[in-house]
C-alpha cells in the first residue's frame, strides 16, 4: 500500500509540471503578442509624427529654408475720430482713436478711398455704442479691432482689409 500513495504523489507532481508548462507557454505567447502590439503602435505613432518623412527638416536660420516671398503691406490712414461712449449715468466719456488699415493689394487701397465715408460711418456707429468697460484690457481692445475689421470689410466688399491697427487710443 505504501507504493500506491507514492505513485499518486508522483502523478500529482507530473500533472502540476504539465500545467506549469502550459501556463508558461501562455505567458510567453501573451507577452509576445503584447510586444508586437506595442511595436505596431509605436511605428504608427512615429509615422504620423513624421519621423519616416522624406522631407528634410527645417533648420532655423538656414537661408535655403527662409520664408517664401513676403508681400509688402500698404496702409491707409483714417482721420482721427473722437466719439462719446455710451454710459448709464450722465457722465460723459470720450474715446479718441487713430486707426490705420493694413491691406496687401494696391487695388484694395483704391477701392477704400471712394467709400471712406461709409467706412467712417460704420466705425462711428459702432464706437458710440461701446461702454468704457468694453475697452478694458487687451482682450477688450482686441474684440474692438476684430469688430472694426469686420465692419470695414462689409463696407468695402468684395475687397478685403487684412488688419485694423490702432495708432492711438485714448479714453477720457
Amino acid at each position: 500500500m505504501s507504493k500506491k500513495p507514492e505513485k499518486k504523489e508522483s502523478d500529482a507532481a507530473g500533472a502540476e509540471g504539465a500545467e506549469g508548462g502550459k501556463s508558461k507557454k501562455k505567458l510567453i505567447i501573451m507577452g509576445g503578442a503584447g510586444l508586437g502590439v506595442l511595436l505596431i503602435l509605436g511605428g504608427a505613432g512615429a509615422y504620423f509624427m513624421g519621423l519616416f518623412s522624406s522631407k528634410p527638416k527645417e533648420v532655423a536660420g538656414d537661408p535655403a529654408h527662409a520664408p517664401h516671398e513676403v508681400k509688402p503691406a500698404m496702409f491707409v490712414d483714417l482721420p482721427e475720430m473722437v466719439v462719446n461712449l455710451s454710459s448709464v449715468d450722465q457722465h460723459a466719456t470720450f474715446l479718441k482713436l487713430k486707426v490705420s488699415l493694413e491691406v496687401s493689394q494696391k487695388e484694395t487701397v483704391e477701392k477704400i478711398q471712394p467709400v471712406l465715408p461709409r467706412v467712417l460711418d460704420a466705425f462711428q456707429v459702432y464706437l458710440r455704442e461701446l461702454r468704457q468697460t468694453d475697452l478694458e484690457g487687451s482682450a477688450g481692445t482686441f474684440r474692438v479691432k476684430e469688430e472694426l475689421q469686420r465692419r470695414v470689410n462689409i463696407a468695402i466688399y468684395p475687397a478685403k482689409v487684412d488688419a485694423v491697427l490702432f495708432k492711438e487710443i485714448m479714453i477720457q
